[in-house]
């Protein structure tokens, strides 16, 4: 690999900061545990598979409230200038989207968290998108999971899509309602085999008594619905299309001069988006 050093014990490369770890590679053979300069490393080399008899080991360290403090970055000069900017929100999302799917560095550009607000409280998760049309953005999910219960009781949901890469976010405000039954059988034909099997498998949010049980309904129900035959959609599975209100684009900027841009209409219904800037 270039730029890679080697020392008499161990060869050593790091990710980038963001990855949380740094790798260390070991040729050695019997069981080898080392402290070297600049932190403290565990490997117990018998543990790991060979890899053209290379062993990898990592550095677990932890961070303290003083190192946590001062990790920052700084941003890049591009930015987002009025000129570059669409009337409609939803095609300036079509171009940011098709940006970071191209953008090696983000790990599934379609990847967003969802937040849903139920009486006991917010909660949090990642889901995939999976359609995008002028209505909105559309995910799959168990609709007896916390989340689509969560939206039963009250629609209002927000969407994030971070791309730490781009130094881009996308913050999303709306409402969500399940789209049509068609709609979410059209999807669940096109899903890979194993993960339809896995939609019968799981009740999503319930109480799993152990990993083998799950294990168990997976065998179960590939057993009924064979690889290769349709595999019909549950009822208890589709899909929720969020109508946004409120779209805001966020591009990292040097000193921590963020630009803000956020489009907004009273209700999903409207046509017409108002634009505005907001300080960073």
């Amino acid at each position: 690999r270039p730029g890679l050093k080697s020392s008499g014990i161990a060869s050593s490369f790091y990710l980038p900061p963001w990855a949380g770890l740094s790798w260390f590679v070991f040729s050695t053979a019997p069981p080898f545990a080392a402290k070297l300069a600049g932190g403290h490393y565990w490997c117990l080399l018998s543990e790991f598979r060979y890899i053209h008899e290379i062993k990898y080991c990592w550095r677990m360290s932890k961070l303290n409230r003083e190192a946590i403090s001062a990790m920052r970055r700084s941003y890049g000069e591009i930015g987002l200038p009025d000129s570059a900017l669409s009337p409609d929100p939803i095609e300036q999302f079509h171009l940011w989207m098709a940006q970071a799917a191209d953008n090696e560095f983000v790990v599934e550009a379609n990847a967003m968290v969802l937040t849903t607000v139920s009486q006991v409280g917010p909660t949090t998760r990642s889901v995939l998108l999976k359609d995008l049309n002028p209505a909105g953005f559309t995910f799959f999910t168990n609709y007896g999971s916390r989340k689509a219960r969560a939206i039963e009781s009250n629609p209002a949901v927000s969407l994030l899509f971070p791309w730490y890469a781009m130094e881009r976010q996308v913050a999303i405000l709306g409402n969500a309602e399940k789209v049509s039954a068609a709609d979410s059988d059209a999807y669940f034909a096109t899903r890979p085999w194993g993960s339809q099997i896995g939609a019968w498998a799981s009740t999503q949010s319930d109480e799993l008594t152990s990993r083998e049980e799950l294990e168990a309904r997976y065998k179960e129900f590939a057993a009924k619905y064979p690889e290769g035959t349709t595999v019909p959609r549950p009822d208890y599975w589709g899909g929720f299309l969020v109508r946004p209100t409120t779209i805001e684009f966020w591009q990292g900027r040097y000193s921590r001069l963020h630009d803000r841009v956020i489009y907004e209409r009273a209700t999903p219904q409207e046509i017409n988006w108002s634009r505005r800037r907001l300080f960073p």
